[in-house]
């Protein structure tokens, strides 16, 4: 896997948006927080764009996306927002420029399309908080994303969990939100994950629905060669008038049961406040113990 260039003082960010629209005032705390790096930034023209939901239509933004990746002068691409919309403009992108020139491509949720894409293709990319909300969250997801950004030496201690299942073992770590990976299922943005630590996190989505996920990848044969698996936050889940009967993590926990990975609960990454940033694409090391969890990257 290739690593994008660290960044230093003076660098430019790029801030585009692949899907959801997004104002320049919504962009505030990011840019000052980009500034406070030594930074500098460029907004695309999706920042104001709208249709409807999306910032500006397929063309335009695969249009921003793709300057943003071809332009030298930026240095990393930091997604705005997600939602949904990056699925229907990956397909029209180019990478031959960016293979060349691999930069840091931030964000998470949605953007878990261009994680999947890009390290399919050798190229690293930083599993992180959005620019919309990066003020409310803790000062650790912060430091997080600056530590990658940087080249800073960087791991993620996490406290024990009943549902873990104890083991040490290095992989390429890949994945991201769990509806997304499983939407990519059959697609040429589908991540090969045999070896892989696979990451899986997401937000408000019914509680059968995180089974018949689970299902389908445990079926496929998707978990069975496994490395590893890191579960972050499955919060805000719904339920039917009569109740499934299981959280996500039991469901969780049920699929994946009958293999010898080790497995960590409760990672803090995901749609959650103490969201930290994850490497995709890189060799990393995971060791769950009786004591808690640590992720070496």
């Amino acid at each position: 896997m290739v690593t994008p260039t660290i960044l230093k003082p003076g660098d430019t960010i790029g801030l585009v948006s692949t899907a959801r629209k997004i104002s320049k005032e919504e962009l505030q705390p990011l840019i000052q927080l980009i500034e406070s790096w030594g930074l500098t930034y460029r907004l695309g023209t999706t920042i104001e764009a709208e249709e409807h939901q999306f910032a500006g239509d397929d063309e335009l933004r695969t249009k921003d996306f793709q300057q943003m990746m071809d332009d030298a002068s930026i240095k990393a691409i930091w997604c705005a927002r997600g939602g949904y919309g990056t699925v229907r403009m990956v397909d029209a992108l180019n990478f031959s420029i960016f293979k060349k020139l691999p930069k840091w491509i931030i964000g998470y949720s949605d953007i878990t399309v261009l994680h999947s894409h890009i390290n399919e293709i050798g190229i690293e990319t930083l599993h992180a908080n959005m620019a919309i909300d990066i003020d409310t969250k803790t000062d650790g997801t912060r430091e997080s994303i600056f530590n990658v950004l940087f080249g800073k030496e960087y791991k993620v201690t996490v406290a024990a969990n009943p549902w873990n299942r104890s083991g040490e073992v290095e992989g390429i770590l890949t994945g991201g939100n769990l509806s997304v990976l499983y939407s990519l299922l059959g697609s040429p943005s589908e991540v090969n994950l045999e070896g892989k630590i696979l990451f899986i996190e997401d937000l408000d989505e019914m509680l059968y629905h995180i089974d018949r996920m689970m299902q389908n990848l445990k079926r496929s044969g998707r978990l069975k060669d496994l490395a590893g698996l890191i579960v972050g936050g499955m919060n805000d889940m719904r339920d039917n008038t009569i109740p499934y009967g299981k959280t996500a993590e039991r469901i969780i926990f049920e699929a994946v049961e009958s293999y010898d990975y080790p497995v960590c609960f409760a990672f803090p990454a995901g749609h959650i406040n103490d969201n930290r940033a994850l490497v995709m694409g890189r060799e990393v090391n995971l060791n769950v113990s009786e004591d808690g969890s640590v992720l070496q990257f």
